[in-house]
């Protein structure tokens, strides 16, 4: 499998005393910029607020979730559009905001360099750990799930992640329906 997340490299092989050298696949992780455009006084901003690093793939989801779970945007009604700077380098990505979208961008308490790894890296203080996109008020207390679904939930995303199969290396997360079915697959 040869993609984006992932590229073919030259290793060398130990198993006991052998060694052979042969080729696999490594997963890929490349940096990508996070842009965003809004109206401020009437007048358009460019500011660029985040490097990441990522598998290159679902940078899109991936920037608008950013901008939705750090309070930057309330909604994705909010955003107008999202695409790579330029053909050329897809590591780059500006979300451009609609005119009436309110940025609080007062409210990042964090060093905007983040990494693949936890998401707790940077923040600048222990409150700042806390999530601060807002999420619906509505809450269904009596929603119950059998265990043999919670059980069966990390082998069907495991069924679902081709990039791990070939490299070995990739996290993993799913959005699952109250049956159980993936909805959606997404590989780091």
């Amino acid at each position: 499998m040869k993609s984006s997340s992932s590229l073919p490299a030259m290793i060398i092989r130990v198993n006991n005393n052998n060694t052979s050298q042969e080729e696999d696949m490594l997963a890929t992780e490349e940096p990508l910029e996070i842009r965003i455009v809004y109206t401020h006084e009437d007048e358009k901003v460019q500011k660029s607020i985040s490097v990441t690093m990522r598998t290159p793939g679902s940078d899109f989801e991936l920037a608008a979730g950013f901008l939705f779970t750090e309070g930057i945007i309330k909604n994705a009604e909010e955003i107008l559009s999202i695409k790579h700077c330029n053909s050329l380098d897809k590591n780059v990505v500006k979300v451009e905001l609609k005119d009436n979208a309110s940025v609080e961008l007062g409210k990042l308490e964090r060093n905007f360099y983040t990494t693949s790894s936890c998401g707790v890296c940077g923040k600048s203080s222990i409150e700042a750990v806390k999530t601060v996109c807002l999420l619906p008020e509505t809450r269904d207390d009596s929603l119950t799930f059998p265990s043999e679904i919670i059980y069966s939930l990390p082998a069907t995303l495991r069924s679902r992640q081709d990039v791990f199969d070939f490299t070995g290396g990739l996290h993993g997360c799913g959005l699952f329906d109250n049956s159980g079915k993936l909805a959606l697959c997404r590989e780091d």
